[in-house]
């Protein structure tokens, strides 16, 4: 078999700089062309650096080498991952007030005030100083156009929010147009002074609308999970901030973060409405972390069957929570699907046409494959190697979402607030 993250690697065209800079940040570290030449020193010889691109068509030229004559080939892939062959930097999402660190990725379901269909929105958690919890906008890129605008700013301070605004992961977009995203917020940069936070709903030109709290919200975290029928819709949501202290010292982990099942009505003109809301999962662990702000369950999705799948970050697993839209209590910590291996603190999770989880690490730059039926983790694919964190890509990747033909998906690289699309 060919070396782990090269077998799908395309070459770029000569002189094609920007996908050539992704194709070597794909490439796995130990592939990683020099980027300096190092001077002699008494009885040694200078080490020669290849040019680039001659150190791309090597990697590639090793890929062929080493495939055995009965590897796996793209027309019968097991699994998806295999056939994705670029990685194409978009847009950046940083918008005119300086907001940084992207975090929620949603694809637009519909054409909708400001928004058209299959815009990429994607909202900042930081804020111009780089402060966790302080971010406060919304971004749209346009694939067609490739242009990205502002979708909406928020005021930092909403007497209805607990704490205030700092945009999450938590964010999607319902076919009746309205935007609902999280809130966790901070006055400081740090859970030292983090609010309970909350929903915001916003319409399709990025207005207030209406905001949701209470005692089983608190700090809205993960990506959502949704079902949407249009008149009525169900929400999934990860909570990650009961009783969370400070990042001081060693910050102890409390098992306490839950997964919230929210049932809405959509009125005709009119903001949805919580009619019923039941916590289906708890005691997930949660942590202050003084880089990262907090550690919790992140990633949701959910599976055919009604499973809901949680990417439980500081367990490093991947939990199940059977009948998920309809079941009346807790599933605790749900069942371990797989745990380990390949996941190195597991973040935001969606899912693959083939009905594999995608799963984006919070400890290196690499997306996860794993079949959610059996448990196995068949591939870990590098998609930011970027050597200036260690282990490379550490702490760079948090949002993903399918792109609207299935081919591909788009991830945020926190590091250069960049969105990218792997297809």
């Amino acid at each position: 078999m060919a070396p782990e993250g090269l077998a799908n690697l395309t070459l770029p065209a000569r002189g094609d700089n920007a996908n050539y800079s992704h194709f070597r940040r794909a490439l796995p570290p130990q592939f990683q062309p020099p980027t300096r030449r190092k001077e002699a020193t008494p009885m040694q010889h200078p080490t020669r650096c290849l040019p680039a691109r001659a150190t791309a068509v090597l990697a590639l030229a090793l890929v062929a080498a080493t495939l055995a004559p009965g590897a796996v080939r793209a027309d019968e892939a097991r699994g998806f991952l295999e056939t994705v062959r670029r990685h194409v930097t978009l847009s950046t999402t940083v918008p005119d007030n300086g907001d940084q660190n992207p975090y929620a990725i949603v694809v637009a379901p519909v054409t909708a005030g400001k928004i058209q269909k299959d815009d990429v929105l994607v909202d900042n958690f930081n804020d111009l100083s780089n402060l966790q919890g302080l971010g406060t906008t919304i971004v749209d890129y346009n694939p067609t156009t490739r242009q990205t605008t502002l979708f909406a700013k928020l005021p930092r301070h909403l007497a209805q929010c607990p704490g205030g605004v700092g945009l999450t992961t938590a964010m999607t977009m319902l076919k009746s147009g309205w935007v609902i995203v999280g809130s966790t917020p901070s006055n400081d940069g740090t859970t030292a002074t983090k609010g309970d936070g909350c929903l915001l709903v916003l319409d399709a030109n990025g207005q207030l609308a209406a905001t949701w709290a209470g005692p089983d919200i608190n700090d809205p975290w993960g990506n959502m999970a949704v079902v949407d029928n249009g008149a009525t819709a169900t929400l999934f949501v990860s909570n990650t901030g009961f009783d969370v202290g400070p990042p001081d010292d060693e910050p102890p982990v409390l098992n306490k973060a839950t997964v919230l099942r929210l049932e809405l009505a959509i009125p005709d003109g009119k903001p949805p409405v919580v009619t019923n809301q039941t916590v289906i999962a708890s005691g997930f662990g949660e942590q202050a972390d003084k880089d990262v702000f907090i550690i919790g369950p992140t990633g949701l999705a959910l599976g055919k069957d009604g499973t809901l799948y949680v990417s439980d970050a500081l367990g490093n697993r991947v939990a199940a929570i059977a009948n998920a839209a309809t079941r009346t209590d807790s599933a605790g910590a749900g069942r371990e699907v797989t745990k380990e291996g390949l996941l190195k603190r597991p973040l935001a999770m969606t899912i693959a046409p083939n009905g594999h989880l995608l799963v984006t690490n919070g400890l290196n730059g690499q997306v996860v494959e794993i079949d959610p039926q059996t448990g196995e983790q068949l591939y870990a694919r590098w998609v930011d190697a970027n050597k200036a964190q260690s282990p490379p890509g550490s702490g760079d990747l948090f949002g993903i979402a399918m792109t609207p033909t299935g081919d591909g998906f788009y991830y945020v690289e926190d590091e250069v607030n960049m969105l990218v699309q792997a297809h």
